[in-house]
């Protein structure tokens, strides 16, 4: 078509059709390749760091915490369970932890991820091993159970308190150290010596 434009030759109409369609084509896939080529350079941008697809927890801040844990104190009148703040203890590895006190014998500490969602929630007890578990503690026990599963009821966790065989009055409590797992979820309870116990609430394995 160049050749007979220069030499002033007269095209038919069909011709300038046909190399004006071809060209428009040749075009269209030049670009499309040179996109295909640029996006498989650059990173995905909605894809989330390999450290935030790792972690792993209870998916919930400290603050949704706190609010579920008194939630479920005030719809089962749980008196002097209430947490009033927590108090955060920051990481130089960009996690963290928190802790509350209930009272001389009574703790609670959590782990944090390095996104500032709580990992594990461990619950602290002091006094005579040897006795049957009982009181404030398994109220605290049935607190947590319910804070971490919000769609069960009180009768619910008392059940995963049964399971953990906290319940049975002829238990070995010096040699204690017994697990169940809802939902994906780990609930431990352990004896540590004669005067220290613990509550464990992890992911489970």
């Amino acid at each position: 078509m160049i050749l007979s434009i220069r030499k002033g030759n007269r095209l038919p109409f069909k011709y300038i059709f046909l190399t004006t369609t071809c060209f428009a084509i040749a075009s269209i896939g030049l670009y499309g390749m040179l996109s295909l080529s640029s996006k498989s350079t650059q990173p995905e941008k909605d894809q989330p760091p390999s450290s935030q697809i790792e972690l792993s927890g209870l998916h919930m801040t400290t603050d949704e915490f706190q609010n579920k844990f008194n939630g479920a104190v005030g719809k089962y009148r749980l008196n002097g369970l209430s947490i009033t703040r927590l108090d955060m203890k920051e990481s130089s590895e960009g996690s963290g932890a928190f802790e509350y006190i209930f009272n001389d014998e009574l703790r609670l500490v959590g782990a944090l991820n390095a996104d500032r969602s709580i990992q594990k929630i461990s619950l602290y007890a002091t006094g005579d091993s040897s006795q049957p578990t009982g009181g404030i503690l398994l109220t605290a026990i049935a607190t947590l159970i319910l804070t971490t599963h919000s769609e069960y009821t009180y009768n619910d966790a008392q059940d995963v308190i049964q399971d953990i065989g906290l319940l049975d009055r002829d238990v070995n409590q010096l040699n204690f150290d017994e697990a169940t797992v809802r939902n994906g979820l780990e609930y431990r309870f352990s004896i540590q010596d004669y005067n220290h116990s613990i509550f464990e609430i992890t992911v489970a394995k």
